[in-house]
């Protein structure tokens, strides 16, 4: 057993009612409880087993600790869960801030040559620990991650992730049309036996889950995508990860390629791939049918702020989700996206919403990086909240890194507020210590040249 001491934000549910005007008074008791819990002086305690023991205040837990229980005291810095991306590109940290594209040509230009050098072990190899590294280092505990189409590379994805104990969904990438030779799947046949023999040794390891992957409908083709919804059909557990309604230009070639159907989705539908525990990318572009189709099906959804900014691809309607009661979690959706750190996703999240006329109260933008994204990858029960019996993954942040951050602290008067200012204004430098199971990775991977 040992302890953390900091102040600890954790929630119980979406606080998507809560509006700007909280932000500037002081949230009612019935909102705390309701919402969140929020202990300025708190500990939390972890078991041998890396659960959480109790979480309370430092004053009810802290004084009746044993003498031989070791706290790692974070006084002044704030606890909360280790936070989730729900969709990111493990291997394209070569293409981050690439410049002057948008998604197709983005692909076409920096995405697809980045990821052919993954043919390579030792190439591989050195990304996933870089990746991995990147993550921690910035207090990402649990994620969807991408690797490409080759079996070597997506099993070394799972390797690393396996060695550091991180909880992880992923899977070989699925492509064999309008994309290079070299990126393609072979054949059905092979694809199936590969996919077959990744699932027996990986979905359900450790914290390992598999997803099925298909790049999009312009990169899978037909069969591959049935293929793909079949395997999802025929084994429980497993989980879907697509792209869709990302790009108008994307959207329109769609309509090119599958005429008959009546949109991006409902041709997703048809696949098979519209279910709980299928994640989709983006879904800027949706109609009133799609959303519908969204809400019957269970399906959740990766909003990834900071790459549709990058990429000019539109800007997604958080309220329109809420409407339908869809589940949404962040993503940085790297290297589209322009950082792994979710301090500054939160931060774009932010801006987007702006940009349609709404706000994102900052209680949001922290529930969406936990919780939010653990209902999204069905890890609700599991990770995303500081409570007994949920594992220890924990982020530990400095409420500023800079003079200017702290003045602006200093300034704040609200927890609401407070949060807003580490979430416009910080970043890598407010990340103190990450937790991994209750263990305080340091170095989390050796240094890669």
């Amino acid at each position: 057993m040992h302890a953390i001491r900091a102040s600890v934000l954790s929630f119980h549910r979406d606080p998507g009612a809560l509006g700007a005007r909280e932000i500037s008074g002081d949230l009612s008791a019935n909102i705390e409880n309701s919402v969140y819990s929020y202990f300025e002086d708190g500990c939390v305690l972890i078991n041998e087993h890396g659960n959480i023991e109790a979480v309370g205040p430092w004053q009810q837990l802290g004084n009746d600790l044993a003498a031989n229980i070791i706290v790692d005291d974070y006084s002044g810095h704030l606890l909360c869960p280790g936070f989730i991306d729900t969709h990111v590109h493990g291997a394209q940290l070569d293409v981050i801030a690439s410049y002057g594209t948008q998604l197709l040509d983005w692909l076409a230009v920096h995405t697809f040559p980045a990821e052919a050098k993954f043919e390579k072990a030792e190439h591989a190899r050195l990304q996933a620990r870089l990746f991995f590294n990147e993550l921690l280092r910035n207090g990402t505990t649990s994620a969807a991650v991408w690797p490409t189409v080759h079996e070597q590379a997506s099993t070394i994805f799972f390797q690393e992730a396996q060695r550091l104990g991180l909880r992880l969904v992923s899977g070989k990438v699925l492509m064999d049309q309008h994309c290079p030779i070299n990126l393609r799947d072979e054949n059905l046949q092979t694809t199936e036996r590969v996919l077959r023999a990744q699932i027996e040794r990986w979905h359900g390891q450790d914290r390992l889950s598999y997803a099925l992957t298909p790049r999009f409908a312009v990169a899978t083709s037909e069969p591959l995508m049935q293929l793909a919804g079949r395997l999802f059909a025929e084994m429980p557990g497993l989980y879907m990860q697509n792209h869709v309604a990302e790009n108008k230009a994307e959207v329109q070639l769609i309509k090119q390629l599958y005429p008959a159907e009546r949109s991006y989705l409902a041709l997703y539908e048809r696949m098979g791939f519209c279910a709980p525990r299928s994640i989709f990318a983006h879904c800027i572009w949706f109609d009133q049918q799609d959303w519908h189709l969204m809400q019957r099906s269970g399906s959740a959804i990766a909003f990834c702020p900071s790459s549709n900014l990058f990429l000019g691809s539109g800007f997604f309607d958080l309220k329109l989700a809420d409407q339908y009661s869809i589940n949404v979690g962040l993503a940085s959706d790297v290297g589209g996206g322009t950082s792994l750190n979710m301090l500054q996703t939160m931060s774009s999240a932010y801006l987007v919403q702006q940009q349609i006329g709404a706000s994102l109260h900052p209680l949001r933008q922290f529930y969406l990086a936990t919780l939010g994204g653990a209902k999204v990858l069905d890890w609700q029960d599991k990770v995303g909240r500081v409570a007994r019996g949920y594992e220890a993954d924990l982020v530990v942040l400095k409420w500023a890194s800079d003079p200017v951050e702290k003045n602006r602290q200093l300034l704040s008067k609200t927890l609401a507020d407070r949060l807003f200012s580490l979430s416009t204004l910080g970043g890598r430098a407010n990340v103190v210590a990450t937790y991994v199971r209750g263990k305080k990775v340091d170095s989390p991977v050796e240094a890669v040249s």
